[in-house]
């Protein structure tokens, strides 16, 4: 019961003392609470209690009783950190037990060894105890100990072993109510999911593992272990490193097992060296490693190690030292059948690389590459990536770009089976070393043409297909609907008082916890053999006027890839950092210049872009012509407002996160009827001037179609339907599709439903609504509605985005630089699902001085300009002073619609 009902348990255990049992019913209730202290309170508590069990059983005379109680201790004691008295204590257990007894601790002397870190004892005493159990027909200890030994096979690398193993323990579990050990269950398939690769799988069990533990109100630190694991491998280290640290927090509060806070000590390591904070690494690997020391637990003391040694890599400690610990360590782990001693390896070649000791990484490089030809994805990037290393070394430009090129492909594979796009992008973390080396061999061998190759090979990947599409899921749309509710009431409290409304807030990220989580779990249904980049298709497109300009870093310098009139030239430009910092002395300035009285500051942001000049483009900028340019930078330079620079402020002038995107775009037909949609959001200064007058510009077309008119009304009852989908359509709006007339959403019917439902394959939808980026989680970033916010997610349910998107609000181009070289956002986000092109803006603007710049972007595309042209001569027909300067520099145009 102590695992089934834990608190019934303590709760009958604490019962029975107070009834003066018998010695031998005594040391039952002590050994239950010493159990439920040992794994969900104070480990002190849990020796006293069973230290007392022990001792009660001894005064019973029953040797049996007492074996038990020996192994409940043994286990106690190992957690605590004692691990000589712990395996003490199996000795005498396994003494004084015989034939069932025994097994039960044997089984638990496995679990010990497992703890330890030794999994060949482990796997002999599970061996031992399951014919046994078996014979006596006890299902509940017969699932235990094979669902150890699958978690054990997990740790050497055998996952059909381990497969195998929890299927079976599976099926037991189904035949009884422990409900503990069912959580564990499905928490130990989660684990095996992540090993064979299924980050989904792993995501989606491990949360129905904490609600089930959540339950039984148990503490769930293993499970944390566990996640954060996954949460790494799916590149969210920060939050695997807050986890961990909450974990670890909890843990102290309660007193708890000593051996638990060093393996979260050490995911905690992993967690921050990934998320580039190798300090916080250091110091949490650096107690693991005496943790694990004084528990006498090698094989995780040599795992600390390794991460040890990574953080004071990644500190720029370089030394022959390191070289040999890092051998030592690959040697230890190899010794253990750990799967990471590829990862020692590469480490140990990698510094003798830097250190220019050939002959030695040559050595320790071809150990790990050994790795690349089984196992689980990334550990066959890591022998990809000693490949290319070994390959450079060498001096092969070919080798290291075919090692590079095997290496991205088998992530791209794995990148496709992740259905988020948040979890794609993220995952291209993984391939940015590959990526750089295999830039940095083209540039030496391959000329400009090579280098644009490899520079899109791992540019924007993620908008090369549509993310999986969320599933028609009745809790995630209801939650999703609940977040909107939500989010507008704590909108409407800040907005009527002033203040924000804590409990409001603090249900509304619960709420976008519970749409994330359940999105992160979508597997993909790609594959990751997209059309590969062709660059005489790109020259071909581009053809004689055309240029596009392609911003490639490495080694923290800008290289200018021009292309256009059939040919692709390389120029040097500035150093990234100093770009960077630039473009944020920029953003601030059209902040400023975005209220009256600023027009001091035009001349200083004029410089500011004449600056931002040099470090970019260089003297490419000399090199351009006098036709249309698209840019395509580097996700770290998304918000730069590229109309200020000097040689592209009279242009036509669009920007890509790729040119593959810039292709496709290019190529995307537009959707028959010219159907065109404008929104009008609520709270705009301007009040959406905008939209009014462009739905009165169609009268010969027999006015726009309002929304607001009875029939429309009546028809948002079925858009409206109760499972979240959008519903059949009333006549009238067919009628006036057909006829041409623009839809005008506005007031009560900028509803989320109905605006998804007439922007899904629009030719063009023109929103005015305010706009919020959230840099913390940017699928979560928004366009106001009249029920609450618009998000990223929910464009992502739109069968096909509109083709062309005009979003007149501060802060809509505005993205988070994730992974590699990944944009999230909204722009981002509305690409892959069928949008050409889009008018967006990066910065904060005046509201009023947006009205005549749309009026005229408009203006242009009813005389058939693209928006890219539209925008341009929208620019110059704004009046001269300082506020509609800085607004029109502030707008971009996205794509080639």
């Amino acid at each position: 019961m102590v695992f089934a009902a834990p608190n019934e348990a303590l709760a009958r255990a604490e019962e029975l003392l107070g009834a003066d049992p018998s010695p031998l019913h005594a040391s039952v209730a002590h050994q239950v609470i010493g159990i439920w202290q040992r794994d969900f309170g104070d480990t002190r508590r849990a020796l006293a209690h069973l230290r007392r069990a022990r001792e009660l059983a001894a005064r019973a005379d029953s040797a049996e009783r007492e074996a038990d109680v020996l192994a409940t201790l043994g286990v106690a004691l190992v957690h605590a950190g004692r691990t000589r008295e712990g395996l003490a204590a199996f000795e005498r257990g396994v003494a004084r037990g015989t034939g069932h007894t025994r097994a039960r601790v044997l089984y638990r002397r496995a679990y010990v060894w497992w703890v330890l870190g030794r999994h060949g004892e482990a796997l002999e005493d599970v061996r031992r105890a399951v014919p046994v159990l078996r014979q006596a027909d006890d299902v509940i200890w017969t699932a235990r100990a094979l669902t150890l030994r699958a978690t054990v096979h997990l740790a050497l690398g055998a996952v059909e072993r381990a497969d195998a193993d929890f299927t079976a323990a599976e099926a037991l579990w189904d035949t009884t109510g422990q409900e503990h050990d069912k959580a564990d269950a499905v928490e130990s398939r989660g684990l095996a999911a992540f090993r064979s690769g299924d980050v989904p799988a792993a995501l989606r069990l491990l949360d129905e593992a904490e609600e089930r533990y959540g339950k039984l109100g148990t503490p769930t630190f293993m499970l944390s272990i566990r996640r954060c694991e996954v949460l790494m491998a799916a590149g969210l280290a920060t939050e695997a490193l807050a986890e961990a640290d909450g974990a670890i927090s909890a843990l102290d509060g309660i007193g708890g097992q000593s051996t638990r806070k060093a393996e979260l000590l050490l995911v905690a390591a992993r967690a921050a060296r990934l998320a580039g904070d190798p300090q916080t690494s250091l110091a949490r690997a650096a107690l693991a490693v005496r943790l694990f020391a004084g528990q006498r637990r090698s094989w995780y003391e040599t795992h600390a190690r390794l991460v040890l040694l990574e953080a004071r890599t990644a500190t720029g400690r370089a030394s022959g030292r390191l070289v040999a610990d890092a051998a030592a360590v690959a040697e230890r782990l190899a010794a253990f059948g750990a799967p990471a001693a590829p990862e020692a390896s590469l480490l140990a070649g990698r510094i003798a690389l830097d250190l220019g000791w050939t002959a030695d990484a040559e050595r320790h490089l071809a150990v790990a590459a050994r790795s690349r030809h089984g196992g689980p994805p990334l550990a066959r990037m890591t022998g990809w990536a000693a490949q290319a290393l070994r390959a450079r070394a060498a001096g092969s430009a070919r080798g290291v770009l075919e090692a590079c090129r095997r290496g991205l492909d088998v992530l791209d594979d794995h990148r496709m089976t992740l259905g988020a796009s948040e979890l794609r992008a993220r995952a291209t973390a993984q391939g940015a070393e590959l990526a750089a080396l295999a830039q940095r061999a083209s540039l030496v061998s391959g000329g400009p043409r090579r280098l644009l190759v490899w520079s899109e090979r791992w540019r924007a990947t993620v908008l090369s297909a549509p993310p999986t599409r969320p599933p028609a899921d009745p809790v995630l749309l209801s939650t999703m609907t609940a977040f909107r509710e939500l989010a507008a009431r704590a909108d409407e409290a800040r907005t009527d008082g002033g203040r924000p409304a804590p409990a409001l807030e603090r249900e509304q990220r619960r709420l976008e916890r519970e749409i994330r989580s359940r999105t992160l779990h979508m597997r993909g249904e790609g594959s990751g053999d997209g059309d590969r980049f062709d660059v005489g298709r790109l020259l071909d497109r581009l053809g004689d006027d055309l240029r596009l300009v392609e911003l490639a870093v490495l080694d923290g310098r800008v290289h200018v890839l021009l292309c256009g009139q059939g040919r692709v030239r390389r120029f040097e430009a500035g150093l990234l950092a100093e770009a960077e910092r630039e473009a944020e002395h920029v953003q601030a300035g059209l902040r400023r210049l975005a209220h009256p009285g600023g027009e001091a500051r035009l001349p200083l942001a004029e410089a500011a872009g004449a600056r931002l000049q040099e470090l970019l483009l260089g003297p490419a900028a000399a090199h351009l012509g006098n036709g249309p340019v698209v840019v395509v930078p580097p996700g770290r330079l998304h918000r730069v407002p590229w109309a200020l620079l000097p040689a592209l402020r009279e242009r036509v002038l669009s920007v890509s996160p790729s040119a593959s995107s810039w292709l496709r775009a290019k190529e995307t037909a537009p959707p028959p009827g010219g159907r065109q949609v404008l929104v009008r959001g609520p709270g705009l200064a301007s009040g959406g001037a905008e939209v009014p007058e462009l739905a009165d510009r169609h009268p010969a077309r027999g006015g726009a179609v309002s929304a607001s008119s009875p029939t429309e009304r009546g028809g948002e009852a079925a858009c409206a339907d109760g499972d979240g989908g959008w519903g059949p359509e009333p006549d009238d709006v067919y009628e006036s599709r057909a006829a041409g007339r623009p839809t005008v959403l506005e007031g009560d019917e900028a509803r989320v439903p109905r605006v998804l439902r007439e922007l899904d394959g629009a030719a063009l939808a023109h929103i005015a609504a305010h706009g919020t980026f959230r840099a913390d989680s940017p699928l979560f970033s928004s366009l106001r509605m009249a029920d609450g916010p618009l998000i990223v997610h929910d464009f992502e349910r739109l069968d096909r985005s509109p083709y062309r998107i005009i979003l007149s609000c501060c802060d809509t181009a505005r993205f988070a630089s994730v992974g590699a070289d990944e944009l999230l956002g909204l722009v981002t986000a509305l690409l892959p699902l069928g949008t050409a092109g889009v008018v967006a803006c990066s910065a904060p603007v005046n509201d009023a001085a947006v009205v005549p710049l749309m009026l005229a972007l408009h203006k242009g595309l009813d005389a058939g300009l693209s928006l890219a042209e539209a925008l341009r001569d929208a620019r110059a027909a704004l009046p001269g002073d300082a506020v509609h300067q800085a607004t029109g520099w502030a707008f971009s145009a996205f794509g080639a619609a």
